[in-house]
Order: structure tokens, then sequence, then C-alpha cells
């Protein structure tokens, strides 16, 4: 059995990772932000399921981490990166902190975890399984910071690729469409701060940007897919024999992906400002 460690495990595709990773009888460390998450998902899953109090951003979590799976199993055969957090907003009135925020999160505390961890994976010959988005390729409006994001996780994992292969350490990142998860919930939570701390200028000249994103939460968290088809492409690439440095999940992350290798600039930004 293989020994994995899934970030961000207390809702959503986290979670799914942990359930579907145990059901297979893999001893996971599942990520949580709050001891009683880690409590709640060792009730639901497994005792096999360990908990690990972990937010990435903070260097002396990740360290504790490092020695917890360390004394534990003295390996890791795979991290599965999916912590993350959404930010956006008109990038012309968005306060820095907003994008700090979301670098900090989604980039630099995926970079310290991945750094931290590898010691471990070396010496279990492991994998490292990005969660990022199809906004990874495709940006949209009022989305600046959260694409953004995505889009260095994508060059972050294809220069890693390239670093680690010479040890076997496999690399890949999955691209999720619209999943339901509590992220819908928390972007509105997101549309409200927005409209409510923009200035009247602001408001007049995005207002209805605004508007049209919230209307797009709403028809992405209906038609969103299982959480558990991500945690499925998560199993691929860690267990595969030959896993995909890729991975497309949802009807509209494929239609996305073939937008974006089959279009030129203009005519997939005009499709992408009609949606």
């Amino acid at each position: 059995m293989s020994d994995i460690l899934v970030t961000g495990a207390s809702t959503g595709i986290g979670e799914a990772c942990a359930v579907r990773l145990d059901r297979l009888g893999h001893p996971v460390f599942a990520g949580v932000r709050r001891e009683e998450d880690g409590t709640r998902l060792k009730e639901q899953i497994s005792e096999r399921l360990v908990p690990v109090l972990l937010d990435i951003t903070d260097p002396e979590q990740v360290d504790a981490a490092v020695e917890l799976i360390k004394a534990e199993a003295g390996q890791l055969h795979g991290l599965v990166n999916n912590a993350g957090i959404g930010r956006g907003g008109p990038l012309e009135y968005l306060p820095l902190d907003e994008w700090r925020e979301q670098f900090d999160v989604n980039v630099f505390g995926q970079v310290a975890l991945t750094k931290a961890m590898l010691p471990l994976l070396r010496i279990g010959t492991g994998r490292v399984v990005f969660v990022g988005s199809i906004s990874g390729k495709v940006a949209t409006p009022m989305m600046g910071p959260y694409c953004a994001s995505k889009f260095a996780i994508e060059a972050i994992s294809q220069s890693l690729r390239y670093e680690l292969r010479p040890w076997n350490l496999w690399v890949s990142v999955i691209e999720p469409g619209a999943v339901k998860t509590a992220i819908w919930a928390k972007s509105h939570t997101t549309a409200d701060r927005l409209e409510r701390d923009l200035t009247a200028e602001a408001t007049h000249r995005y207002g209805r940007q605004i508007a049209t994103l919230r209307k797009l939460f709403e028809q992405q968290d209906r038609q969103g897919v299982d959480p558990d088809l991500v945690a499925k492409a998560a199993e691929h690439a860690l267990f595969a024999p030959r896993p995909k440095t890729t991975y497309v999940v949802g009807a509209d992350a494929r239609a996305q992906s073939v937008l974006v290798r089959l279009l030129p600039d203009r005519p997939r930004e005009a499709i992408v400002r009609r949606i």
C-alpha cells in the first residue's frame, strides 16, 4: 500500500480524494485546517486515515507535517496538492492584498509544501499531483487572480516534471472545469464582499460584469461534475504505470481545452466574452 498526502481534504475535491484512496486501502494523510475537520473525516472515512493540521502557508505546520509523516511512514508515495482558494474582481480596483493572498495559498504554499515533501517522495519514488483548473488554460473576466494562480501551477508542474524525471518522480496536473463543491458558496461570498467594498465608480463600471459572474457561478454549481471524477483522475496519476501529464475533467473543461488547441486568441476570446 502507498502512503499519500492530500491537502485541502476538509471538503470537496480533497475529501473525495481521501475517500477514494482510503477505500483502495492506501494510508492517507489528510491535510485539514481545523482539528474538528480531521476528527470528522476520521469518523466518516476510516480509522486508517491520519488527519494532519496543515495550513500550507504556515512554515511551522509544513515542517510538523513532514516530521509526522516521517515518523508514521518514513516515506511518501504521493502528494496531491489540492489546497486552494479563489479570489476575483476587476483588476483596476482589486487590492493587491487579494492578489498576494491568492498566490500565497495557490502558488507559494504549494511550492513550499512540495519542496518540503520531496525528500520523503524520493525515498518512496513518489508522484506529485497538482489540482489545477481549466482556468489555467483559459482565463475569464473578473477572475484574474485565480486564473493567474492556475496558469502558474501549469508552468510549475511542467518545470518540475522535467527536473524530477531522472529519478522517475512523475508530476501530473489535473484541469477540472466546474465541480460540485463548496467553492461556489464561497464565490458568492466573494462577490458580496466585492460589491460591498467597491467604490461607486467601480460599481458603475463593473457592476454588470459582477452580476453576470454571479449567474455563471450558479450555472456551474448546477452543472458541475461530482468531485469523485477528479479523485479518479488523481488515482490514475498516482498509480498508473504510464500516468498522463495532464488530466482534463468535465465536459466544459474538455470544450475549453479544444478551444485552446484549435482557435487563435481573438476568436477564442470572443467566445469567452459572449459566454
